[in-house]
């Protein structure tokens, strides 16, 4: 019970925090997406640090609550990947990222520090890391079981 009183409480609190992070210009924020093209580069490792299972609770179905922490190698890049269904929490613990919005016609750096939100109807983007050091994050996102291991979740 105290778990998931702990976890509303955190989940509360994260999703109702203003931005955080580098954000579109307003003068940039596009009303219609526009195509993204995907930059190449090795790709990023996403070890799984902790996962609670959220089947029932509060009427959820078969999902879980997964916390990865993910290293982008210098000159890597996470490929094209949406947030339609899929709500997401990225903090960014060292390095910079760079990420490539398709309602954003400029790409929107994201240094140290930086907690992006992530959901919502046409959330679609990518992410590179154009630096020569490694970027370490944590992302925290609501996944169904089945999905749980596949790179685009």
């Amino acid at each position: 019970m105290l778990k998931k009183t702990i976890l509303g409480a955190s989940l509360t609190a994260l999703l109702s925090l203003p931005a955080m992070a580098g954000e579109c210009p307003s003068d940039q924020v596009l009303e219609t997406a526009r195509p993204l093209t995907v930059g190449q580069g090795p790709g990023y490792d996403g070890r799984v640090a902790a996962t609670i299972d959220l089947t029932g609770w509060r009427d959820m179905g078969n999902f879980m609550l997964r916390t990865r922490t993910l290293t982008i190698p210098p000159r890597g890049v996470v490929a094209e990947h949406t947030h339609d269904d899929r709500p997401a929490i990225v903090h960014i613990i060292a390095g910079e990222l760079v990420e490539h919005n398709a309602f954003c016609a400029e790409p929107i750096v994201h240094k140290a520090g930086d907690t992006i939100p992530e959901f919502g109807a046409g959330h679609r983007h990518w992410w590179e890391n154009p630096t020569d050091q490694p970027v370490m994050a944590t992302s925290s996102d609501v996944v169904p079981f089945e999905a749980a291991n596949d790179d685009n979740m």
